[in-house]
């Protein structure tokens, strides 16, 4: 029997969150006073972080409709609960628009002179970067506010075609959050080098950021795994699930990460190799090797263990790590893109970066941990059958 009321109680935390999150954006904005550059660029990465807490739980939602599962069904109410904050994602993405020539070379007076750039300017201006990025957010919460509304309908009516439009929505709702957010990462990552390109990056961009909504997701069920009512369903089977498909991800990730790098070193034309250089020199070249090591094969190794897949302090610790790398990987992509000199160079960015996620993810977590109390943490109708399947 499924529990109907929600009795997690974490207010205190949220409240404790919120203030936490005040004071960061309090401090991001007195940074951007005092140092505009530098916070801005930080303000950028930590904001790519916490957003893909909330975007990388959609398409996970809607994977879920389309093919079922136990694992879906014990962590449905956390993906859900994400991709309510979206609003809010839109509304601090405000910032970034005050001053986009600080950010972004092709916003400048001088781009008209620049022979790389000027031939792209029908697509990098400041109107239509604003407008695509209205058009994303529109996307995306539309898509979020019908799988929450018909999972709403779903709890209250046990109706069978509600899931019958879940599903509908979400095969054409893939498609079109594959299509946004491969626009996303060139508009807001990508154009950073605006004569620079890459055909695998918005692929790389999409699965991070699914991978860092996932692991945020399978950290938060981790967490509350010995409590009712998830200590019911967070069965070994399938924590296996979900370690399995967060280990699926990892090796995702990976695999066009050093796709996209093998093709352009390969390559090595100076349009394309341009931006690992950089990257690769400076003391960077660290940050590039503990992405291999600690983004990918620790988190290999590790989910690779039945025993750690089952037990959820580990998993929890994975899915930190994760996480954390996520934050070290999108500073990796975006900060030389302004200074490509030494990385001991970049301190107030570090600290910026650090200021900006507990800003951001501060006033983030509030609003996940509100939103998940709202309605059940399991969902009441359909209830999976004691004998569903499970394939490891």
């Amino acid at each position: 029997m499924v529990e109907r009321e929600n009795n997690l109680d974490s207010s205190g935390f949220a409240r404790r969150a919120l203030m936490v999150g005040v004071v960061g954006l309090a401090l991001c904005a007195l940074g951007a006073v005092l140092y505009r550059g530098p916070m801005l660029r930080s303000y950028l990465v930590a904001y790519n972080l916490v957003l893909g807490l909330s975007l990388g739980c959609l398409p996970m939602i809607m994977l879920y409709h389309l093919v079922g599962g136990r694992w879906g069904f014990a962590i449905r109410r956390i993906l859900e609960a994400a991709t309510r904050t979206l609003p809010l994602m839109a509304l601090l993405f405000v910032p970034l628009l005050f001053d986009l020539p600080e950010l972004y070379r092709w916003a400048t007076p001088e781009a008209l002179g620049d022979p790389a750039i000027v031939h792209k300017a029908v697509y990098l201006n400041v109107p239509w970067f604003i407008g695509r990025a209205a058009i994303y957010f529109v996307v995306w919460i539309l898509l979020a506010m019908l799988l929450n509304f018909w999972s709403r309908r779903q709890d209250e009516s046990d109706d069978p075609r509600t899931a019958g439009w879940l599903a509908t929505l979400s095969g054409p709702g893939i498609v079109l959050f594959g299509l946004t957010i491969t626009f996303a990462a060139i508009d807001w990552i990508m154009s950073l080098s605006p004569d620079w390109f890459s055909t695998i990056f918005p692929v790389i961009y999409a699965v991070g950021q699914i991978l860092s909504g996932f692991a945020f997701t399978v950290g938060v069920a981790m967490w509350l795994a010995p409590r009712p009512p998830l200590d019911r369903v967070l069965t070994g089977l399938v924590m296996r699930d979900l370690g399995n498909l967060l280990l699926a991800f990892v090796m995702l990730w990976a695999y066009m990460s050093f796709s996209q790098f093998l093709l352009i070193w390969c390559g090595n034309l100076p349009e394309e190799i341009q931006w690992y250089l950089p990257r690769f020199n400076g003391g960077w070249q660290i940050i590039a090797m503990a992405l291999v090591g600690l983004q990918f094969a620790l988190p290999f190794v590790l989910l690779l263990s039945r025993d750690i897949k089952q037990n959820p302090r580990t998993m929890f610790r994975v899915a930190v790590l994760i996480l954390g790398m996520r934050l070290v990987e999108l500073f990796w992509q975006v900060v030389p893109n302004f200074d490509p000199g030494d990385l001991s160079g970049h301190a107030l960015e570090i600290v910026g970066t650090l200021v900006a996620v507990a800003g951001i993810g501060g006033v983030w977590m509030a609003a996940f941990v509100w939103q998940l109390q709202k309605m059940p943490l399991l969902p009441v109708h359909p209830i999976p059958p004691d004998g569903e399947a499970h394939h490891e």
